[in-house]
């Protein structure tokens, strides 16, 4: 059991790992490769479009980069320590954990090193959309969406079971 926990972590590190690196190279990559507040057309609907977000998440409170990242910090943190001292765990929520820190680490890195996050994915032809992210965000929508939905699937098999009687 014990070494089942120990590689679940393994993975949650590795993961955490290989999303920042990605995100950083992509980031790197958009900066010197496509000038600020210019657009690349990849496509009718993709466009990259080099922003930077001073502020957090679809530039709300530009200027406050500051905040966001404090307090980004301090979910990774307490994410990373529920991570360990949880026993009861599921290795879906390691790697689904591990996409979330890994993209929240690399819009802290963002912040850190540039002093704003680099945002440049631009999709055109939504409706009412107007917002440019980057793979950091991609990559924690892929780490929450799953967890969100497992567990309100689980949680209704759970009811469900409990009304039944089983």
């Amino acid at each position: 059991m014990l070494e089942r926990r120990y590689h679940n972590i393994l993975i949650f590190i590795v993961i955490s790992i290989s999303v920042l690196l990605l995100c950083q190279a992509i980031g790197l990559w958009v900066n010197n490769s496509i000038p600020q507040n210019t657009t690349l057309e990849l496509s009718r609907f993709v466009h990259f479009t080099h922003l930077r977000n001073f502020g957090g998440i679809f530039g709300v409170a530009q200027g406050s980069g500051w905040l966001f990242g404090l307090i980004s910090i301090g979910l990774l943190v307490g994410v990373s320590a529920y991570l360990i001292i949880s026993p009861t765990l599921e290795r879906y929520e390691y790697i689904c954990l591990g996409f979330v820190v890994g993209g929240g680490a690399s819009n802290i890195t963002d912040r850190l090193v540039y002093g704003s996050v680099i945002d440049f994915i631009d999709i055109q032809q939504i409706p009412f959309w107007h917002y440019v992210f980057n793979t950091a965000d991609v990559m924690i929508h892929l780490g929450i969406w799953p967890l969100l939905i497992i567990s309100f699937v689980l949680n209704k098999t759970a009811t469900n079971r409990a009304t039944d009687g089983s």
